[in-house]
């Protein structure tokens, strides 16, 4: 497909990326194309509920009824989402941050609704998750509500106040599938945006979030981009590797 004219990331906010590990484009989203990402978040909330109906649950894998929503991968079905995926917004992202080859390798709606149990997640980098060797990739956090401390919006540690850039190894949470790998004094810098704004930050950076402690939903939409597959210790593929960026150039 080429490389064409759209958005370039400022090269303040490409130097606060190396630095940091992080940056936000505030509202950088136009309102029709976060709409369209609002209903297909709301559509595929509303088939989990019908199939916690049709199992007479009100838990579906790490859902539960409108407490939390997690929905994973649903751009196969959904090519609205694929083409907000694989765009020239992304791919000047990736080019800005992980460079010039770039893949997709995962992507989730999360919702959070009203909760003081299990809705918190503790200091963590998202490398902390992958237990083989790889590069470290980007994720693109997209909140579809406007977000603060109040309903549950990311902190972001910069890597001089976790006094790393490297991986580092995690504790698991007892009781969840959680992993911790940060136990500073640090509380981190909360990414205050607008809906339709997208909050960078590396998988090396910790992050963390509270619960939502308003009466409304919280919604965000997830996508993450690796330079290279990222693999298990066994040598299986972890999450997707679906090509975007070959020598800055997109495939797709």
């Amino acid at each position: 497909m080429g490389k064409s004219q759209g958005l370039v990331v400022p090269p303040d906010l490409v130097t606060q990326y190396q630095r940091d590990g992080y940056f936000i484009l505030h509202d950088i989203i136009p309102p029709s194309e976060l709409e369209m990402i609002r209903v297909e978040c709301t559509e595929l909330v509303r088939q989990q509920d019908q199939e916690m109906d049709r199992q007479g649950t009100d838990v579906l894998n790490l859902s539960r009824r409108n407490s939390r929503y997690f929905v994973f991968l649903a751009y196969k079905d959904r090519p609205q989402l694929g083409a907000f995926i694989f765009s020239e917004r992304m791919a000047a992202i990736c080019r800005a941050t992980i460079g010039d080859s770039a893949m997709l390798f995962w992507e989730q709606f999360v919702v959070k609704g009203t909760d003081t149990k299990g809705a918190a997640f503790g200091w963590h980098q998202d490398s902390g998750y992958c237990d083989g060797p790889h590069k470290p990739y980007v994720n693109c956090w997209v909140p579809l509500d406007d977000v603060n401390e109040a309903n549950g919006t990311v902190y972001l540690l910069s890597y001089g106040k976790a006094g790393t850039r490297e991986k580092v190894q995690h504790q698991p949470v007892p009781g969840s599938n959680d992993r911790v790998g940060y136990f500073g004094s640090e509380q981190g810098e909360p990414a205050n945006c607008k809906a339709g704004s997208i909050v960078v930050f590396s998988s090396l950076v910790f992050h963390r979030s509270g619960a939502n402690t308003t009466p409304k939903m919280r919604r965000a939409y997830a996508v993450q981009f690796s330079p290279e597959p990222v693999l298990d210790p066994d040598g299986s593929l972890k999450g997707l590797a679906e090509p975007f960026l070959q020598n800055g150039m997109r495939v797709r």
